[in-house]
């Protein structure tokens, strides 16, 4: 039987798919599966076309992207920005700080 690596970037196909993907990716509030799935998202985009488009070089947006790397909050806003997304705070509600 031939398989293939499942790359979630293959099914992100509209602009709505990508929101929607990195919307979902944020709720949890796990930094590392966002950065994680803003490269699955500018992989599915373009890394280049990313990269001119968030004002930073393709080399810094894979090292920034890969795997356990920590970027900083300004270039997660340049990607997000890519994307028509933003960042924004909301207020917890009590039965989400108490795990419910």
């Amino acid at each position: 039987m031939n398989t293939t690596t499942f790359d979630a970037a293959d099914y992100l196909e509209t602009e709505a798919d990508i929101q929607e993907y990195l919307r979902l990716a944020a709720q949890d509030g796990n930094a590392q599966h966002l950065v994680y799935c803003l490269g699955v998202a500018a992989r599915a985009k373009g890394m280049t076309e990313v990269a001119k488009k968030a004002g930073v070089t393709r080399a810094s947006l894979y090292k920034s992207l890969e795997e356990g790397a920590n970027p900083k909050l300004e270039t997660i806003s340049k990607v997000l920005g890519v994307f028509g997304l933003k960042l924004a705070v909301q207020v917890e509600t009590f039965l989400e700080r108490e795990g419910s």
